[in-house]
Order: structure tokens, then sequence, then C-alpha cells
């Protein structure tokens, strides 16, 4: 089954103008695989922004489902993001997913989370990126959102 689930506006004149945001919705309580394509929408439309809209994927079915926890199809567009707007929730995602966000984030490039960013992820104690878990305790207390 396809994973790939990404929705790609590609921007048009404005202010946003040949810059990349990718947007991602992962949260199983607030609706953002809603919400974020609507405002992918706007700052494309609106504001010239090329905007790739990322989703939590059910790895089985290939369908955009909040409830899958670890898995984020298309993370390899931030390879190329000017900026990142993220909406996620109690994520724990494989290795290579995660190593892409956390290389985004280290690169200096914005980024933005909405509502849920003191616990965007929840990853297991022993796990590679654990200490980016919002429980963590160790070198960084309170881990990706602090």
């Amino acid at each position: 089954m396809a994973d790939d689930s990404r929705v790609v506006l590609e921007g048009g004149d404005g202010p946003g103008k040949g810059k990349h945001i990718v947007l991602i919705a992962g949260d199983d309580e607030y609706r953002s695989e809603e919400l974020i394509p609507q405002l992918a929408k706007i700052l494309a439309v609106r504001q010239g922004f090329k905007c790739t809209v990322l989703f939590a994927t059910n790895k089985d079915t290939g369908e955009i489902d909040p409830a899958t926890q670890d898995n984020i199809p298309g993370l390899e567009a931030l390879d190329s993001a000017d900026h990142l707007v993220m909406f996620l929730r109690f994520r724990d995602l494989p290795d290579d997913q995660m190593k892409r966000v956390l290389d985004y984030a280290n690169s200096g490039r914005p980024l933005m989370s909405l509502r849920t960013n003191t616990h965007a992820f929840n990853i297991p104690p022993g796990k590679t990126y654990s200490k980016w878990s919002w429980k963590a305790e160790g070198e960084i207390k309170g881990g990706f959102g602090r």
C-alpha cells in the first residue's frame, strides 16, 4: 500500500513566492488533519508559498490516520523547506523520520509548533531519540518542546 498522503500546493505570486513551507499534521485530539491543509491553502493562494502538507498515515492502508503515532511519510520534504509548521502530539516516529525532524530543527531554519509543542513526541526510554520525549528527564528535561 502506498504511504504517501502528502498534499503539495505550488503557490503563486505573493511575498512567499519561491519559499517552501512544510506543514505536518499529527495529533489525535485537535483535528490537525483538517486545520493544517486549510492553513496551507491560505499560505499558498494568498501569500504565494509552496506548501507541502504531511500527515500521520496508517502504514497498512496508506490512509491519513491521526491515531497512527509512528508514521509520517514524506519528511524528506524538509530538505528543501524554508520553514516548518508542526501540529504534533505524542508521536513516536521511527529513527529515520525522527532524524529528519531533528536535522531540520538543528539547521537553524525557522520552526513553529502549534498547540502541543511541549508534548510533540512521546518516545519510550531506550529508543534512539528518547531524550526528545516530552517526559525526558535527562540532558534535555522536557524533551523537544522545551
